[in-house]
């Protein structure tokens, strides 16, 4: 980062309009990277969603998902893993509902980059989570 740098705030790591913007990115693909599997570990009994999560990680880890679509998902992960959000998910009931409709929103928009293979992946890597 050089000194005119602007940093990076918790605001554009999820602003949709700047999730192709490579330090953006750079910033979410770390993230994610660092905080996903600790939080999927944690939570994943309690969201209905943990499948498409997981599903939308291993999509975005892909070398054959297309950038604009990984800077996407990556943007959509790393709102899930941040502990700052619209709906602060120690609250019982609701917590999740904003996650739940970011992923949601993924793959409603680029369900098409989301394979079977990613999606039989997340349903292996859940099973394994729940047996330990």
């Amino acid at each position: 980062m050089t000194a005119k740098a602007k940093p990076i705030t918790p605001e554009d790591a999820i602003d949709p309009s700047k999730a192709l913007v490579p330090s953006v990115q750079k910033v979410n693909e770390v993230r994610v990277k660092a905080g996903f599997w600790p939080k999927i570990g944690r939570v994943a009994a309690r969201i209905p969603f943990a499948n498409q999560a997981v599903s939308v990680y291993y999509a975005a880890r892909d070398p054959e998902t297309p950038m604009a679509a990984k800077g996407i998902m990556l943007g959509a992960l790393a709102y899930f893993v941040m502990p700052i959000d619209a709906i602060p998910d120690v609250l019982a009931g609701i917590g999740f509902t904003d996650d739940a409709a970011v992923i949601t929103a993924v793959i409603a928009t680029l369900g098409a980059n989301i394979r079977k293979r990613h999606r039989e992946a997340a349903e292996k890597a859940l099973d394994r989570l729940r047996d330990s």
